[in-house]
């Protein structure tokens, strides 16, 4: 993982920015509904991109000594990024799990991780290999595996305009890698759905 310098998003910086696209569009910054525009955006951007002055690695750092050596799954966990090539959202869910060696992770550990490493501008491709390397670099299990489902704004809204479509990637670590049975099973795990 690459290290990102820790420092806080340039508001006004991003707020002169927004002004210059609003005036490029061929809109007046002064009329009553984008006065705050680019305030607004400069405020939304450092919520949304907090995950870049984060190590993400951090919220892993407190493990429990556990002999558990089966498989621990978090499915399901909602998520929100950022397409770095357009800089549109896209959102879904993430099926994380790992076979621990000795040491187990809090539950909110790992949706913790999900969060930070979502909130930056990325792909979902190197998002999904994110999790899973930051899971095996500082909780050294067995084998990690991951599956993130995603809808893309760039594809909704833009473009090929096509709702709906889910875009379904993968990320396997170890045993899950190794072994075809284990990764079977994690995929017949998330997919199990129990009525409420």
């Amino acid at each position: 993982m690459t290290a990102v310098p820790n420092h806080p998003v340039d508001r006004e910086r991003i707020s002169r920015a927004v002004r210059e696209i609003i005036l490029a569009i061929g809109e007046d910054p002064e009329r009553e509904g984008l006065r705050d525009t680019p305030r607004r955006i400069a405020d939304m951007y450092a919520e949304i991109f907090s995950g870049i002055a984060c190590d993400p690695t951090q919220v892993l750092d407190v493990t429990f000594e556990e002999h558990h050596q089966e498989m621990v799954i978090l499915r399901d966990i909602p998520f929100y990024s950022m397409c770095e090539h357009h800089f549109l959202p896209f959102h879904g869910v993430a099926h994380v799990g790992y076979i621990p060696r000795g040491r187990i992770l809090g539950i909110s550990k790992i949706a913790r991780l999900v969060e930070i490493l979502a909130r930056r501008p990325q792909l979902q491709e190197r998002l999904t290999g994110q999790i899973a390397d930051a899971l095996m670099t500082a909780v050294q299990p067995q084998g990690v595996a991951v599956v993130i489902e995603a809808e893309h704004l760039c594809m909704t809204m833009r473009g090929v305009k096509k709702p709906g479509t889910t875009i379904v990637t993968s990320a396997t670590r170890g045993i899950f890698r190794d072994k075809a049975v284990t990764r079977d099973e994690f995929m017949s795990l998330i997919r199990t759905r129990h009525p409420s």
